[in-house]
């Protein structure tokens, strides 16, 4: 008896349907979100396809012959690019962050100035690079720019072309760069700032830690990580970056003030050599990488902190 109960109870299980009818009520109630999604997520997919990932297997294509590689490092325009690059991104990179975190504690001050003052402050960021770096290209030229004419009228002095020598050019493109971004990332810290609770700094006056003592032991420990992401971030941003030199300085005197990226762009459309154009971008990838896996660990540690 109780055997024959089970055979039923066992048919009368496989031939449930109440299951199949919740799954088919379940795909007529989400057939309509599911069409949207489509509709919603195919362009998006299109655009990556078109836009990313073909122009980033097509631009490896054209770069991967190593007869390209060989004609480049031998090339001294590609050695000094490769200097300039390093020193580009290190000093531009790092002194604009560390002006950025001296900065944002400046306007942490609670004065009735200090936010009309921090408005003008992000205004070079926030006008269109384009027009920036052309007025300041024009104000450099060593004839007749603003700059050295206003030497010239305050102190008698015969200022140097700025954009005729190496060390000079140089400098004002890093000088250019560091102005055109240093609000960004001053408000990034200033964010950086705000987030730290008012009861550590409360704590850190009733133990004396007041002044450079209270940041370097409460407010520094606290946006370490922030710092080093911003600083790894800002670094990926600068190796691509393409406007400041090109409508600074050119890349000259001469070639002498290339960076990877007006390289590649001179070589690819100026001596209509694409692919040794793309080879001077690609040489950059040994260490984009890096940075791109120290960036990922970072932001994954500071994940698993919160």
């Amino acid at each position: 008896m109780d055997g024959s109960a089970a055979q039923v109870v066992d048919v009368g299980a496989r031939f449930d349907v109440r299951p199949r009818i919740r799954s088919a009520l379940w795909l007529g109630l989400n057939r309509a979100d599911a069409i949207w999604a489509l509709a919603f997520l195919v362009p998006y997919i299109v655009t990556f396809v078109l836009f990313v990932i073909y122009p980033l297997l097509y631009g490896l294509w054209m770069g991967s012959k190593p007869s390209l590689y060989t004609d480049l490092f031998s090339d001294p325009i590609y050695q000094d690019t490769a200097i300039n690059t390093l020193i580009y991104v290190l000093v531009g990179v790092n002194l604009r962050m560390v002006m950025a975190l001296g900065l944002s504690g400046f306007f942490m001050r609670k004065s009735w100035w200090t936010k009309p003052l921090l408005i003008l402050f992000i205004l070079p960021w926030a006008v269109p690079a384009l027009p920036t770096f052309l007025s300041i290209h024009w104000m450099l030229n060593g004839n007749w720019g603003l700059l050295n004419n206003l030497i010239w009228d305050v102190t008698g002095w015969n200022a140097p072309s700025w954009l005729d020598e190496r060390s000079y050019a140089l400098t004002s493109d890093i000088v250019a760069y560091i102005w055109k971004w240093l609000p960004f990332w001053t408000v990034i810290m200033l964010a950086g700032r705000m987030a730290i609770p008012r009861e550590l700094y409360e704590a850190a006056d009733v133990d004396g830690a007041t002044g450079s003592r209270r940041f370097w032991h409460v407010t520094f420990p606290l946006m370490a990580n922030l710092y080093l992401v911003c600083t790894l971030l800002g670094m990926l941003f600068t190796m691509g970056d393409f406007t400041t030199v090109y409508f600074v300085s050119g890349g000259g005197p001469a070639n002498s003030t290339q960076v990877l990226a007006t390289l590649g762009v001179r070589d690819a459309f100026v001596m209509s050599e694409p692919r040794l154009g793309v080879a001077a971008v690609m040489s950059a990838i040994p260490v984009l990488v890096p940075l791109v896996v120290l960036l990922m660990r970072r932001v994954r540690a500071a994940a698993v902190e919160r």
